[in-house]
């Protein structure tokens, strides 16, 4: 106890140490939980607010946060904020739910502040920039015009363009551009180079709806109206569950003339023919975030969410984490899909971020899918979500007929990888003059490289990983750790000349059956390997909705979100390839990714045909698809996954550990497995060497924890982490609610 009289004088002593103003500033870094500065005479400060702080020989960016500081610092010992930025603060709601997202993913907030930030030179003052724009007529006399002087006028309009910008526009030199702003035919103007977006129209009329679309337009409208909840737009594929989720995004924001809202896409490619359709919807291009976005256009887009002024965006997972300041409604097309689950960095899924976002801050979310997670089925089945359902394809486009083939008693000739049946359906698809598109989630030519005369497999330096070999560019190529090597002419471990073979395969080898079989077609692959850059897959996709490629091989970047008008034939090459490796959500994914290429057929009038290579077509994936049975086979999936207690009716949690010292990875796991906590409905599974026990050097031990619905994961995971303090030399990751196991 304290007397009376020493309470009094700490009293006093405390009341003395706080004499100035002093904020929590919280820093976009990994290390620390914010620290306290003093704020300068004349300087106002709210949460939310952008600061310049001083972090030893440092001056870092940083966002006054909402904790109090710490009284028991002195004043003497603060340094104080060096400036203030004069933009938008944050707002408290957006603060909260990073500090929540922090404690969730039991990551430092510092790393989600890190992501509200990958834009932050949108805070920068930026010099303006020249522009040109045309004169009003008549043009100055004895200006001498020729085909490129008028191709630029023509090109010109009101809105200035930076010289390479209407050079581009005209397909013309710069110089063509200067010499006619000198001969004053241009009017050169100063403008801003992180313009304000156009405005969307929600009054603008949509597309003509189908009585399901209207139905659930109207449904979704109500949603919006009401201010919060979660929906699920399940629609087969082609049935426009775009058109119909865009009603809800011009109700949100007709509602409110300030409301922004964001459409989130699992996939860059599917961004490119989307980006158009919401123009033509609200008479303006919508902003657009993802990892392929020039720094400049993502300046732009930051700094115009965070003034309220950009109101309509399309992005990737990340785009969850911009400085909305009056968001309203998210979309989350394709939700099933696994690619809204980061793999590295902070291991978020930005499908239930945005979920969790909109219960925090009162919004309604949508999400959209002909392949719902079993998450999202499970929540609709409890009554959390509610559903909207088009059973039936837009317009006169119907379903497409499914088989599944079975190559252990029709398969293909030996080095060979298409059956006869399916050779011959690519003969009568040819001969009517429509498209094919041969299905493989295999990328390059062969997905393992051994040598013939010693059976060495070859694998990237350091690592457990197989090398694929990519026969165009004749190279040796690790989709784990990027690793890339000419192919070898000689076995690195016997020495054998032109031993190395490649086994199994791969998108480039099917292309290469293709071409030799129908030398007449255009024959072209779609995979990230082929298609590197947006303007690439603009490219190939403007090509193959031209009917400029008859049989189109590619892996699952061509299956989902595509309409080819003249697509009636699917083959599935190798229809098991995801049903292998123990995976818990393997049926699911595989059946998820064999419908979605399956809706590319037949999507206008001609009716598709789709054909699926399988060694085990009796497995219930393959039955589900060929019999159209798709609620059954979802049933049977969440039956399964309830008996084991695995989600979505538990909880999963992985832990990783990795070093490049295998001895100190080892004794830092077996010291974890020795203080493992006792709580009821709580298990852990391991340690145990990762798929890829190896990548770049790199051991890798894993953990596995398993809990029911209730359980506080976090609360343990932290507790059973702090019984052992790590090896400089181990890192520790924890991965909420894993997806991936490699």
């Amino acid at each position: 106890m304290v007397d009376g009289a020493v309470a009094d004088v700490l009293a006093e002593k405390n009341s003395e140490i706080a004499l100035i103003p002093r904020v929590k500033v919280l820093l976009p870094l990994p290390a620390g939980d914010g620290y306290d500065y003093a704020v300068p005479d004349g300087m106002e400060l709210v949460p939310g607010d952008f600061v310049t702080v001083p972090l030893g020989p440092r001056q870092v960016t940083g966002v006054v946060w909402l904790d109090a500081s710490d009284p028991s610092v002195p004043d003497t010992k603060l340094k104080a904020v060096l400036k203030r930025f004069d933009v938008a603060p944050l707002p408290r709601k957006l603060l909260e739910f990073a500090d929540w997202v922090a404690r969730y993913y039991m990551v430092r907030r510092g790393t989600i502040l890190r992501m509200i930030l990958r834009g932050e030179q949108g805070l920068a003052d930026v010099r303006g920039k020249t522009g040109y724009r045309k004169v009003p007529l008549p043009l100055p006399e004895g200006l001498r015009l020729t085909a490129k002087r008028e191709a630029v006028l023509a090109a010109a309009g009101e809105q200035p363009l930076t010289a390479k910008d209407l050079a581009a526009k005209a397909g013309v030199t710069e110089g063509v551009v200067r010499g006619l702003a000198d001969a004053g035919a241009l009017v050169p103007v100063m403008f801003d180079p992180d313009p304000a977006f156009v405005p969307p129209d929600p009054e603008r009329p949509g597309r003509e709806l189908s009585q399901d679309q209207a139905a659930g337009a109207d449904a979704l409208s109500r949603l919006v109206e009401e201010g919060r909840g979660t929906a699920l737009i399940d629609g087969v594929t082609g049935s426009g569950k775009t058109e119909v989720y865009l009603e809800a995004a011009a109700a949100a924001l007709r509602a409110d003339p300030s409301a922004q809202v964001l459409v989130m896409l699992p996939e860059i490619a599917l961004t490119l023919p989307f980006l158009k359709r919401l123009e033509e919807r609200f008479g303006a291009p919508p902003a657009h975030w993802h990892s392929d976005v020039s720094s400049a256009q993502r300046r732009r887009v930051w700094k115009r969410v965070l003034d309220g002024s950009c109101r309509l965006v399309v992005g990737a997972r990340s785009a969850l984490f911009l400085p909305w300041q009056n968001l309203k409604l998210i979309v989350v097309d394709e939700e099933h899909d696994p690619a809204y689950k980061q793999q590295d960095s902070i291991l978020y899924h930005a499908r239930d971020m945005a979920v969790a976002m909109g219960a925090r801050q009162g919004f309604p979310v949508v999400l959209a899918s002909a392949t719902p997670s079993l998450e999202t089925v499970l929540n609709v089945e409890d009554g959390r979500y509610s559903r909207v359902k088009l059973k039936s394809r837009f317009g006169p486009a119907v379903l497409p007929d499914i088989r599944v083939l079975d190559m252990r008693e029709d398969g293909p000739d030996s080095g060979r990888w298409l059956a006869g049946p399916a050779v011959s359906a690519i003969n009568e698809v040819l001969a009517a003059n429509k498209q094919a598109l041969l299905y493989l989630n295999r990328r390059g030519y062969a997905p393992v490289t051994i040598c013939r005369r010693c059976g060495e497999r070859m694998t990237a330096p350091d690592s457990d990983t197989w090398l694929v070999e990519h026969k165009y560019t004749n190279r040796l190529v690790c989709h784990q750790t990027g690793f890339s090597m000419p192919k070898p002419d000689k076995c690195p471990h016997c020495g054998g000349i032109d031993t190395l073979a490649g086994c199994g395969p791969g998108v480039e080898r099917v292309a290469e059956e293709a071409k030799e079989r129908w030398p007449e077609a255009a024959v072209e692959i779609f995979s990230s390997d082929t298609v590197e850059s947006p303007g690439a897959a603009k490219s190939l996709l403007k090509r193959m909705t031209e009917g400029e490629i008859d049989i189109l091989v590619a892996t699952q970047a061509a299956a989902k979100g595509h309409n080819f008008p003249a697509l009636t034939l699917v083959v599935g090459v190798d229809a098991d390839l995801g049903l292998s490796g123990g995976d818990l959500r393997a049926a699911e994914r595989t059946y998820q990714v064999l419908s979605q290429v399956s809706g590319r057929a037949g999507r206008a009038a001609d009716k598709g045909r789709v054909l699926l290579q399988s060694y085990q077509p009796g497995h219930a994936v393959a039955a589900a698809l060929a019999s159209g049975s798709r609620d059954d086979f979802l049933a049977a999936e969440l039956f399964s996954r309830e008996e084991l207690g695995m989600p979505p009716f538990g909880r999963l949690a992985g832990v990783i550990l990795s070093a490049k010292e295998e001895p100190k990875l080892m004794a830092d796991a077996r010291a974890l497995a020795q203080v493992v906590p006792q709580a009821d409905g709580l298990e852990v599974w391991g340690p145990a060497p990762a798929p890829f026990y190896r990548l770049r050097g790199v051991y890798r031990q894993r953990f596995l924890v398993k809990g029911t619905k209730r359980s506080n994961l976090q609360a343990f995971i932290q507790d059973w982490l702090g019984a052992v303090k790590p090896s400089n030399a181990v890192r520790r990751v924890v991965d909420i609610d894993p997806y991936n196991f490699l």
